[in-house]
């Protein structure tokens, strides 16, 4: 018995010094609650990242819109004509054409932009001389899915601003 006794004492002595190599995985609770700790942190952030979305796509359109302005105006000066950028509301468009010879020579649509677009000031014409100069001052106010505004201006000059 005695023999017995020192030779489960030396090989649970053995097993003790020997060392278990460390898991490599983790256990299936450790994985879900990452994957709830992720979640968590997606849900928090989703409605912040679709605002900036919104508000990025907005200011694009009205980016695009002031740029449609602003070649309306170089290519009156260019030409040595008169050129007329005619917004329509309803088709959700604006078109570039010559005002005297008539012919369209551009159309934007912001229908997909996620905009809309109030009444402009100065009617739903501007008119570009050869000079670069408007017929006349508007402003265009652009608002978003939310409601904002971003507001676009055509001086008497013909500079085109965003604000």
């Amino acid at each position: 018995m005695q023999q017995l006794r020192t030779a489960r004492d030396r090989l649970g002595s053995k097993m003790k010094t020997r060392q278990q190599s460390p898991p490599f995985g983790g256990t299936l609770t450790e994985l879900m609650t990452v994957l709830v700790i992720i979640g968590i942190l997606v849900a928090i952030a989703m409605p912040s990242y679709n605002r900036m979305l919104i508000r990025m796509q907005s200011k694009s359109a009205a980016t695009e819109i002031a740029s449609e302005l602003r070649m309306a105006r170089q290519l009156a000066m260019s030409r040595r004509e008169r050129l007329r950028v005619r917004f329509d509301r309803v088709r959700q468009t604006i078109t570039l054409e010559r005002a005297d010879a008539g012919g369209v020579l551009d159309i934007y649509r912001y229908a997909e932009k996620g905009i809309a677009l109030d009444e402009p000031t100065g009617g739903s014409e501007v008119l570009f001389h050869p000079s670069g100069r408007s017929a006349t001052a508007t402003t265009i106010a652009i608002v978003d899915k939310e409601g904002k505004k971003i507001v676009l201006t055509v001086s008497l000059t013909g500079r085109v601003t965003l604000s």
